[in-house]
């Protein structure tokens, strides 16, 4: 049986009065790749936050890789990536210098070309990747983001919508290098609004509801027990 990369326990995010996250429990297996799913203002993105280490809990208990979250979190930024929805980039730099500044944040210049090269041959983007950003579509954006995620090698990749804005083509190569990574050890959060995805890509999902963890299991298993065709299906059921 795999450890777990993951463990969240009676985990609570409050803003004020206001619980964005109430209580919810899930864990994710090293190497695996699971789906936090929900509809908008359900949580999700809030629940990615504190486990990328932006956002404090309020109450409850988060483990990643055997650190706690809120004694150890220089430690797990370490071993994880994150690719928020919105991720933006410096316009004005190119997209090789927009890697490279990532890079150097990383101890040793050998490793930071190294991570520039790998970014680079994840991007894809030709000749495009000496333009500047502000020249790219949202497409090639993404594109940069998604090399930017996974050229550190991370334990822990967190994607929110990780093909935003991708035409089919696009989003095809990036599930498949999705799992590549899942398959070499990297273990893959993801949230996306695309059904379809989801049932390709994850082993395991959790649908947030109002904060609250809702259902959880295969995308196979959540079919049979919900006779439904696809997730989507599953998705409306749970949350109507």
């Amino acid at each position: 049986m795999r450890e777990n990369m993951i463990e969240v326990k009676e985990l609570i995010k409050k803003y004020g009065d206001v619980t964005a996250v109430d209580k919810i429990s899930f864990q994710v297996k090293k190497g695996e790749i699971f789906g936090l799913i929900g509809p908008n203002g359900a949580g999700k993105t809030t629940t990615l936050r504190v486990l990328s280490t932006l956002l404090k809990i309020s109450e409850g208990e988060v483990l990643i890789d055997g650190c706690d979250l809120d004694k150890e979190s220089a430690e797990i930024r370490k071993k994880i990536s994150y690719l928020p929805e919105d991720a933006g980039a410096y316009k004005n730099l190119t997209g090789r210098e927009y890697l490279r500044f990532i890079a150097e944040f990383f101890d040793g210049k050998v490793l930071a070309s190294k991570m520039v090269k790998k970014g680079v041959d994840i991007a894809d983007l030709d000749k495009k990747i000496d333009d500047k950003i502000d020249t790219y579509s949202k497409g090639m954006k993404r594109r940069l983001l998604v090399g930017r995620t996974f050229m550190i090698n991370p334990k822990l990749a967190i994607l929110d919508e990780p093909t935003s804005g991708l035409d089919v083509i696009n989003a095809r190569e990036i599930r498949q290098l999705i799992k590549e990574y899942a398959g070499a050890g990297t273990t893959i959060l993801l949230s996306s609004h695309n059904m379809l995805e989801v049932d390709f890509l994850c082993e395991r999902i959790s649908l947030i509801d109002d904060g609250k963890i809702v259902e959880s299991g295969s995308p196979k298993g959540l079919k049979n027990k919900y006779d439904a065709e696809n997730i989507e299906e599953v998705f409306t059921k749970v949350v109507r």
